[in-house]
């Protein structure tokens, strides 16, 4: 790391690393489970790859929803971090049953709670990184969010690698061991995080009143519209998942599918996230874009080893090109009392998105082939990358 981007590490505010500690609990909690749930599915349980594409769909859904109404509350209450306790707190307590489900139903209740949980602490989390951080570091805070973030996501896969090879293939024990590290972070955020007091303000107006609404800017709605044509072009990652046990990798060893992915969406996060703070972050969407186009095509090839592993690697590359600049784009499009909010729409619109992209991978897969979902993938990529093109910001 040059003496630079070391620099910049260090003045992100004490309170951007705890929430990056945090994050990295919960994703290799979370990871543990949801790089396995896909198999435990359709091999333990006996459901389609269409019901997966669902589930997928209508959880992450479930996610993006209910950050609307989290974020606008932490707006009209001037208080975040009681939002982000009870979120995480939500997301913890819905481990276990994984681990007692006997059936599709307890799976599919815990699954959609989880979701819930995320979707509580999502919008205040975004909007207080926001509120410590100064304009010119966003870039480089939400990057390192996202790195931390993502590190946890690496280290969960390869926790439920170790424990499926020494325990033959045991689901429900590996799921027993993700509430270890779900506990531990909601611990850290409760004690650990000193909330900045909140702007004095005789009267809070309605965040999700019309006046509210109003001050969005047309940049803002923008970015609204980028963030659902990325979303309708990148379904969700238990397509991997299951490309990957298609291929003929063994069981135990799918999850390196997620490790592979996010090690080098954790890489490239905050490098791209601070290379935002210097230069257009549109631009550096758009160059993401053909680099998600390339992973589609080779997914969609007969999958030997190498093409998938390539495959997935560039598809994380995407990821850590693109997620932390739409969250920066919305801090610096959104007035400050807004912020939540703001996060909220976005995220609402993305969900509707988010399903209609991830039901519609699992029928293409059902009906069509494994081929045909990542074609699509590569198809809607492409109609994103026009948006952007035709529409010029202010």
């Amino acid at each position: 790391m040059t003496g630079t981007a070391a620099g910049a590490l260090r003045r992100v505010p004490r309170g951007v690393w705890l929430l990056g500690l945090v994050s990295l609990l919960m994703d290799a909690s979370s990871e543990m489970i949801h790089a396995l749930l896909p198999m435990f599915l359709v091999t333990t349980l006996g459901t389609s790859v269409e019901f997966v594409g669902f589930l997928e769909g209508a959880a992450e859904a479930t996610t993006l929803v209910v950050k609307m109404f989290s974020g606008a509350l932490s707006d009209a209450l001037g208080r975040r971090k009681g939002l982000a306790v009870f979120g995480y707190g939500l997301a913890a307590l819905t481990k276990p049953l994984f681990a007692l489900a006997p059936g599709v139903g307890l799976v599919v209740t815990a699954r959609l709670l989880d979701r819930v949980g995320k979707g509580i602490r999502g919008a205040p989390r975004d909007a207080l990184i926001a509120d410590i951080t100064p304009r010119h570091l966003r870039g480089a805070a939400y990057g390192l969010r996202q790195s931390l973030d993502t590190i946890g996501a690496v280290l969960g896969p390869v926790v439920a690698i170790a424990l499926m090879l020494a325990w033959q293939d045991d689901f429900r024990a590996v799921f027993w061991v993700a509430t270890v590290p779900a506990a531990l972070a909601v611990g850290v955020l409760a004690f650990g995080l000193r909330e900045p007091a909140p702007a004095p303000a005789a009267r809070r107006p309605n965040p999700i009143g019309r006046a509210a609404i109003a001050r969005l800017s047309s940049e803002y709605w923008r970015v609204v519209a980028f963030g659902a044509a990325f979303t309708l072009a990148r379904f969700s990652e238990a397509f991997l998942v299951l490309r990957a046990q298609q291929s003929g990798v063994p069981i135990a060893w799918v999850p390196a599918v997620m490790v592979a992915m996010n090690l080098v969406y954790a890489a490239s996060a905050y490098p791209f996230g601070r290379l935002a703070d210097r230069l257009p972050p549109r631009r550096l969407l758009a160059a993401s874009l053909p680099v998600l186009m390339a992973a589609d095509a080779l997914l969609a090839m007969t999958p030997t080893h190498a093409s998938l592993l390539i495959g997935v690697a560039l598809w994380g590359l995407h990821m850590g090109m693109s997620q932390g600049l739409l969250a920066t784009m919305v801090a610096n499009a959104a007035p400050a009392d807004l912020r939540g909010t703001a996060y909220g729409v976005f995220n609402l619109v993305s969900g509707v998105f988010l399903i209609a992209a991830s039901t519609l991978a699992g029928l293409l897969w059902d009906r069509l082939g494994a081929p045909a979902t990542f074609h699509a993938g590569a198809a809607f990529s492409a109609l994103a990358l026009l948006l952007l093109v035709l529409t010029r910001p202010r």
